[in-house]
């Protein structure tokens, strides 16, 4: 059974070229990939890049003021950091402030800007029919509207011109057009009005019109006269059309159609609400040729309201078979529908890309948020402090590691020389690694990674040092190196093991249990400590290996920092015969 064993440990010792090889292949490959990506630095957070910081105010509404609680706030953060980051932003940081702020950090990147546009767009989602719709000109004028007559194109060939259209996502085709004549908006909108309430309460339920585009609720002919000076392309006008109407309540909306125009909206009161969408995503149709579509999930309430809803809708003409989405006043899509929608799902296609098509899920999916919001704050963060801040890092981070390589210098002389290569090798891998994890998961460099990444310094010089103690304690105890060095390994190896485990440990509970910018620095404490690992097993015993067959470390030369006088070793052990068992002898 020895035998075996011994010619394993034999092979293994005589070839430590393989796990040399091995490892610099690793980093060639790493290096490589890094170059022929672009990606040849680490990504950076908004503390060293830059970028937007957004304070949120959560408003309460009348009759509703508890509604501002910590369960809810905990809600609205948690919508909002995967709705921003399901656009590819990530470190992305969202957090309370006080009792009633949100704080959004989003870093300078790709997707920042339409992040920004969707951490605004904080209130609730609602599905509302429209009553009528056309291009919105300026000086509170409107080009004429299409014919409202006529069914629209059963094709959503892609043009500019297309409207987005509501289907079954499992319908092959849809039904055919319908041919019902389409009411009067006035007739609408009396239709949409709740028939039993007084004059009184529709007086105190309606706003007074303005020219800033608040909407007048039940009252048809104020919300008409609104609708005829709404000027859309108006900013001041957008950012306030639609305040104070209630989802019951008729009201004015704007929106952007497919040719980049400013379009305004009459809309009905809303029967479906984004608590009723289940799910939404971004699906590429190439079986129809419709292009990017975006299909919807209901949940079984909201299967039922949809389909009671498109029915209705079904049976008229445009532009009032339609249905808005409208997020925070704005529509951000309005599908036409042909025919009831009752599968509890819905595809809607049109003039999408695929950015627009992932915008308008992420809206449908993350759109709904327990409390309203407005924007307190925007302030754009340079990265000037934080890169002094960097920089300062980055010099404790230097006298650190000369102060290591300085001990090592001092105290384990020529084997420093291990040490020093090995620690080059680490962070080879970790810079090569963290350039490429930016672009693959979305990791960004910040402060508190930094210091992750300078601590791991000390956690790989312990490694190296607990091996090195131990091989020379063999030699203390009378061996010569290269036994030395194979019999210290298991040893070593069990220790170097326990301790990364603790401190791998310790850096994924901190990752789990933790928010924001303290992620960083335990997922890069992680994964040094990983890397450490690998160090060790693949290079600095292998390296280590090779290092003792040379002269120069086997003799114990005074500066290989192994000299058996300077280590105070014992006389070589040698074998001893076992005592032969006592003879009795007779006395003479």
């Amino acid at each position: 059974m020895a035998t075996p064993k011994k010619g394993r440990n034999a092979s293994a010792q005589s070839k430590p070229w393989r796990s040399l090889a091995l490892i610099l292949i690793a980093i060639a490959a790493l290096t490589g990939g890094m170059f022929a990506s672009g990606h040849t630095t680490p990504r950076l957070g908004i503390d060293l890049a830059g970028g937007t910081s957004i304070t949120l105010r959560a408003v309460p509404e009348a009759g509703n003021e508890s509604a501002i609680n910590k369960t809810n706030m905990d809600t609205a953060v948690s919508i909002m950091e995967r709705r921003v980051n399901g656009l590819g932003v990530s470190e992305a940081e969202v957090q309370t402030q006080g009792r009633d702020n949100i704080v959004v950090n989003i870093p300078k990147g790709t997707n920042s800007e339409q992040a920004r546009k969707q951490v605004g767009t904080t209130a609730k989602l609602y599905f509302r029919p429209v009553i009528a719709t056309e291009v919105s000109g300026g000086n509170g004028t409107a080009s004429p509207s299409p014919s409202p007559t006529g069914s629209p194109s059963a094709e959503p060939s892609g043009k500019a011109s297309d409207k987005p259209e509501a289907t079954d996502k499992n319908s092959a085709s849809p039904s055919a057009s319908p041919t019902t004549q389409g009411r009067a908006v006035t007739d609408a909108l009396k239709a949409d009005a709740t028939p039993s309430a007084s004059a009184s309460d529709k007086a105190k339920a309606s706003p007074s019109p303005s020219a800033s585009g608040g909407t007048s609720g039940d009252d048809p002919s104020k919300l008409q006269e609104q609708y005829a000076a709404l000027d859309c392309t108006n900013t001041k006008t957008r950012s306030t059309v639609g305040d104070g109407a209630k989802a019951s309540e008729s009201t004015l909306a704007c929106g952007q159609n497919s040719q980049g125009q400013w379009q305004k909206y009459i809309l009905g009161p809303a029967e479906v609400d984004g608590t009723d969408v289940d799910k939404a995503q971004a699906v590429l149709n190439t079986q129809t040729g419709a292009g990017w579509t975006v299909t919807m999930d209901f949940t079984d309430g909201g299967a039922k309201k949809f389909a009671a809803v498109t029915g209705k809708l079904a049976q008229n003409q445009s532009p009032q078979n339609q249905f808005a989405i409208v997020l925070d006043g704005d529509v951000v899509s309005d599908p036409y529908v042909r025919q009831a929608l009752t599968g509890g799902n819905a595809e809607i296609s049109g003039n999408f890309n695929q950015q627009s098509a992932q915008e308008l899920a992420n809206m449908l999916t993350y759109g709904a948020l327990p409390l309203t919001f407005k924007v307190d704050s925007m302030t754009t963060v340079t990265a000037a402090l934080g890169g002094d801040q960097l920089q300062a890092g980055l010099i404790a981070g230097a006298i650190g590691l000369a102060l290591v390589v300085l001990y090592l210098l001092v105290y384990y002389r020529g084997l420093s020389f291990v040490a020093i290569l090995s620690l080059l090798v680490s962070a080879a891998l970790t810079y090569t690694l963290m350039s490429l994890l930016g672009p693959a998961i979305g990791f960004a460099l910040n402060l508190p990674a930094v210091c992750g990444a300078i601590v791991a310094i000390g956690i790989t010089a312990d490694s190296f040092i607990v091996y090195f103690e131990r091989v020379r304690d063999e030699i203390r105890e009378g061996r010569s190196l290269r036994p030395a060095v194979e019999r210290a390994w298991p040893r070593a190896r069990r220790t170097i093991l326990v301790s990364d485990f603790v401190s791998f440990l310790a850096a994924a509970v901190l990752f789990i249990v933790t928010v924001g910018k303290v992620r960083g620095f335990a997922f890069t404490l992680g994964l040094t400590t990983l890397l450490d690992v690998v160090v060790v097993f693949l290079f600095t015993k292998p390296l280590l290996t090779l290092l003792a067959r040379r002269t120069f470390f086997a003799s114990g030369h005074k500066w290989s920092g192994l000299d058996p006088k300077s280590l105070g070793a014992q006389p070589p052990l040698r074998r001893t015969r076992r005592p032969s068992a006592p003879v009795e002898t007779k006395e003479a």
